[in-house]
């Protein structure tokens, strides 16, 4: 039998984030991203902590004052495992940015996942400049 045919299986589904910051400071860094979090939040209502897997953030070099992952934490998220990385260099890239991988367990398909870039990381994925999906 496969995993899809056990009952009480779900599914992974990842919701991508991004958004810039201000100025590399604790203050502004954790709001940006508490910021980020809240839209994603409205933008997914059936989100939940204890349905999320995990979460992965990443951080532009010229960002470095405070864990994002921290703002996490100050949601209530404290039973989620969070990890904190630096996102590549790439020459040109959005500068000063928060970026957040959710891994979600859920029975909603992939289609139906709402993404949210904000600010000037609405460049990264213009198609979701106005709203989510």
């Amino acid at each position: 039998m496969s995993i899809r045919g056990i009952r009480g299986i779900r599914g992974i589904r990842g919701i991508r984030g991004a958004t810039t910051i201000d100025e590399n400071t604790p203050e502004a860094i954790l709001s940006g991203t508490r910021e980020l979090l809240f839209a994603l939040l409205q933008a997914n209502p059936t989100l939940k902590p204890e349905d999320i897997a995990s979460v992965l953030f990443t951080m532009t070099e010229d960002l470095n004052a405070v864990h994002p992952a921290l703002a996490a934490r100050q949601l209530g998220w404290v039973d989620v495992p969070l990890m904190c990385a630096r996102e590549i260099a790439v020459p040109g890239s959005v500068q000063r940015c928060v970026r957040v991988l959710i891994h979600w367990n859920t029975d909603m398909p992939q289609n139906a996942v709402r993404h949210v870039y904000l600010r000037e990381a609405v460049t990264l994925r213009p198609e979701y400049a106005n709203s989510p999906r």
